[in-house]
């Protein structure tokens, strides 16, 4: 018996795996990843782990035990080259190929890096993705260093709230009108423009970066405005895109992602997928998520139609990021806004996203019961009345029988 083999040993991947044996499948499982350290949360990186306040072993997802006592075959620092769908068989990087039933991609997403061409070789310039990423710049985290951060979404904003914890001189750049632009409103850049500035975090938005300075290391930095700035090391936070290398050569239907069908499946019926490389259909179009919820609960699912189970995922996007002292959580998908309603609660505040009467997500920082009320709301599909959610003397619980 082949059995299933999953590829990507990430959050999606070890959830899928773990979902297999909770759901009482006994054939061999396979879970092969191309890092040496067993799966491991990604968000810390770029917080805890990156300040030194979280341990290695905390990391992981599993201890390595975990594996060995499920008897599911963990196989680390093996890269596939290659599957063939009509064979059902995988090939490693030395030449070992692998035979399997039903096979799962789970590879996730890789960073957007710098080109060549305007230095983004040079040494010091880092991504933010991996534990190797992570721990290949620890040491350029020291006091007065002189740090450039490139984008200004979450991982780069919340590696500038690193280095400024650190008493770093960080200076963020932002093509964009603002920070935030391209996930969430107006009002959420501001709270995150003022929380970054009274860390003396220097913002510039509207501006991009021309090119890289440096003989072999990187020195300095020439902007768009045609500043220029001189620099100890680089942080580039301009997005991820879908791992899919695997599923394309394969031949795999691909769609912003290896697209999938409600259940999970691709366009070969042996082959699912998860996590953040799989664009599946929600509420009309087809969508792609990049978080941890979304790659368990998917994985989750997938697990449970590769046994048969013929379940479509419903997905309950939610997402988080820490920086300094705010929380900010996050329920729902703002696509489409048109209007913001404001609430504050003492040194809490929330963001409710409108379209015409409908409420689409919540952008909750340092507010956790307007968070919890609001995925609530969102998720069973209601509405509260607007003046009622912007009236610090509502108490939200009542929303929720309304």
């Amino acid at each position: 018996m082949s059995g299933i083999i999953v590829i990507g040993a990430g959050q999606a991947g070890s959830s899928l795996v773990a979902k297999l044996r909770h759901a009482g499948f006994e054939g061999p499982v396979t879970l092969i990843g191309e890092e040496p350290v067993p799966p491991y949360q990604r968000p810390p990186l770029s917080k805890a782990y990156l300040l030194g306040e979280m341990a290695l072993d905390r990391l992981f997802l599993r201890p390595a035990s975990f594996y060995k006592d499920n008897d599911i075959a963990l196989r680390l620092s093996k890269r596939v080259e290659a599957i063939d769908p009509a064979a059902k068989t995988v090939t490693l990087d030395d030449g070992e190929m692998l035979s399997y039933d039903q096979l799962a991609l789970t590879t996730g997403s890789v960073p957007n890096r710098l080109p060549a061409a305007i230095g983004g070789d040079l040494g010091g310039v880092y991504t933010v993705r991996s534990l190797a990423d992570v721990d290949g710049m620890a040491h350029e985290f020291s006091e007065a260093r002189r740090v450039l951060v490139i984008g200004g979404g979450y991982i780069g904003l919340e590696a500038a709230a690193v280095a400024a914890k650190k008493g770093m001189n960080v200076t963020l750049v932002e093509m964009s009108e603002r920070i935030l632009q391209r996930v969430a409103a107006p009002e959420t850049s501001a709270y995150f423009r003022d929380l970054h500035g009274a860390h003396n975090v220097h913002i510039r938005e509207g501006v991009g970066l021309s090119k890289l300075i440096g003989d072999g290391h990187v020195s300095g930095a020439e902007l768009t405005d045609g500043s220029m700035l001189d620099v100890d090391f680089v942080i580039v936070g301009v997005g991820i895109r879908p791992d899919t290398r695997l599923a394309e050569t394969a031949g795999l239907d691909i769609d912003n992602g290896i697209r999938t069908d409600a259940q999970g499946r691709t366009s070969d019926p042996s082959i699912f997928a998860a996590g953040d490389c799989a664009s599946f259909p929600y509420k009309g179009g087809r969508i792609r998520l990049e978080s941890v919820g979304n790659a368990i609960d998917q994985a989750e699912v997938v697990a449970e139609n590769m046994l048969g189970a013929q379940r479509d995922y419903v997905a309950r996007p939610w997402f988080w990021s820490d920086q300094y002292d705010a929380k900010l959580q996050i329920a729902g998908l703002n696509t489409g806004y048109d209007e913001i309603i404001t609430r504050r609660d003492g040194g809490a505040v929330s963001f409710w996203y409108y379209r015409g009467d409908d409420l689409l997500a919540v952008d909750a920082m340092n507010d956790p019961r307007g968070y919890m009320v609001g995925k609530r709301l969102i998720e069973a599909g209601k509405s509260p009345d607007k003046r009622a959610v912007a009236d610090p003397d509502t108490d939200l619980k009542t929303l929720l029988k309304a």
